[in-house]
């Protein structure tokens, strides 16, 4: 199985910037889709962005613009560059690896705060 561990998380005022990491157990170059959701309390999970083994990538709507997935193989890692953060971003970010559409792999998640 593959192991995930998310770091970067934080405490960080809006308008801000976080950079989230995501560590792979395994060569990432040969898995199926990367991904980020979050978990808001009170609110569902939902999906943030994904990116392929290709290299295709989407967004939910909210952070289009802002956010930007990305992910380097050599390092076995997947990125979330979290940009212009507004307070409705607090939440645990979760790193996913699975075919696209259906995640099979969860990390333990990573805290996000923005606040003043």
């Amino acid at each position: 199985q593959v192991q995930l561990v998310e770091s970067g998380g934080g405490l960080v005022q809006p308008g801000g910037s976080l950079r989230l990491s995501c560590a792979a157990s395994e060569s990432i170059s040969s898995i199926y889709t990367m991904g980020w959701y979050r978990q808001a309390p009170g609110k569902q999970r939902e999906l943030v962005a994904r990116i392929s083994s290709g290299g295709s990538t989407n967004y939910t709507d909210s952070v289009k613009g802002r956010f930007t997935i990305s992910r380097d193989n050599a390092k076995n890692t997947v990125y979330l560059q979290m940009n212009s953060l507004k307070p409705e971003d607090t939440a645990v970010y979760y790193c996913t690896e699975g075919p696209w559409g259906h995640p099979r792999y969860w990390g333990q998640g990573t805290q996000v705060t923005v606040s003043s």
